[in-house]
């Protein structure tokens, strides 16, 4: 997969790419990532990417022309290293609030394209002539506003490239994260089974495999119901459809 991500503040990047799983993702062949300086896409001398909003209001608005011209070339790039068919495969997806809520399912989806472009939103926002002509779609993070889309994403590229085949050292583990299966991950314990008078559930200790899967599927369900109820699915009887893989 190749992510192409364009910002204003490509410094911002260095940490979290050059680190852990994202460092690893790279340096195997899983992922190329690149950060673009939206400014050295501007025609003008003081690379300007901003201007007033047309009729009024406080702030500063992303011009459309350095955005298209930053799509365009990175689009062209890629097309003229893979051909017309990885050309295809390109989405665009602009970062910012009042996008659609990012989620497992879609960092799924996502995570099965071979090029995303990544434009980050900032300032009051972007002309809106990039939502609607240049971006495939808009993703927010989650119902706040942040600064701008860097932090954003980063979040979207981590959760998308950890999903990869290969990134993770164990394959297996995606089945048992939160969100699969409608449900938050159940608790997790690990040496020592005694800590400060705190003691690991009896039952972890036992070796009994069938009876371990029964009490995380029970906690698990605990804690979706006390923290996130809107992820639970009810049957007739008001109880919880599980899925089969996540406890598998």
């Amino acid at each position: 997969m190749r992510i192409d991500i364009i910002t204003i503040f490509p410094k911002m990047f260095d940490p979290v790419l050059n680190a852990s799983m994202m460092k690893r993702a790279q340096n195997n062949g899983k992922a190329e990532i690149f950060v673009h300086d939206l400014r050295d896409y501007t025609r003008d001398r003081h690379r300007k990417v901003d201007d007033r909003p047309f009729g009024g209001g406080s702030g500063m608005v992303l011009s459309p022309e350095p955005l298209f011209r930053a799509v365009e070339k990175i689009k062209q790039k890629v097309s003229a290293v893979g051909g017309k068919s990885k050309k295809q495969k390109t989405k665009v997806i602009l970062l910012c609030p009042q996008g659609r809520k990012f989620n497992q399912k879609t960092a799924k989806s996502l995570s099965r394209c071979s090029h995303l472009i990544l434009v980050c939103g900032h300032y009051e926002g972007v002309d809106e002539r990039v939502r609607q002509h240049l971006a495939d779609e808009d993703i927010s993070i989650g119902d706040y506003v942040l600064t701008g889309g860097e932090l954003a994403a980063m979040v979207l590229t981590d959760a998308v490239v950890r999903l990869l085949p290969g990134v993770l050292g164990d394959k297996n583990s995606l089945n048992f994260e939160s969100f699969e299966g409608n449900l938050l991950e159940y608790p997790q314990y690990t040496r020592p089974s005694v800590f400060r008078g705190m003691h690991v559930p009896e039952i972890l200790l036992t070796g009994d495999h069938k009876k371990i899967e029964a009490w995380r599927r029970k906690e698990a369900v605990k804690k979706t119901r006390r923290n996130r109820p809107d992820l639970l699915r009810l049957d007739k009887n008001n109880v919880p459809r599980l899925s089969a893989k996540k406890f598998r």
